[in-house]
């Protein structure tokens, strides 16, 4: 992880890995691939709980995202601006946990 972040358009921004950005964008690829294999199931009339079943398998591809992210997050940003005394980084990060489990 780079110790350089870049304001940008909403804020900061984090300098990944190419490993780490290639395994985030092959989960995202397999996430819209999965959202668009039930829009054909409803374009279909597929039986609804069939489509649930496939929704709640997205729903578990987004938390296992998250997940990664939020490790990556706290190893790299988090832990890395604590270090450099900017604490402000907590508060910032327990308020992201709040909106990710409203």
């Amino acid at each position: 992880m780079s110790d350089k972040d870049v304001h940008g358009c909403c804020g900061k921004t984090t300098a990944r890995s190419e490993e780490e950005r290639k395994k985030l964008i092959h989960r995202l690829n397999r996430m819209e691939g999965q959202i668009r294999g039930i829009r054909g199931m409803v374009e279909k009339d597929a039986y609804c709980e069939d489509i649930l079943i496939q929704s709640a398998a997205v729903n578990a591809a987004v938390s296992a995202f998250n997940k990664e992210l939020i490790a990556s997050h706290i190893r790299g940003c988090v832990a890395r601006d604590i270090r450099e005394g900017r604490d402000e980084v907590i508060d910032e990060f327990v308020a992201t946990l709040q909106k990710l489990m409203k």
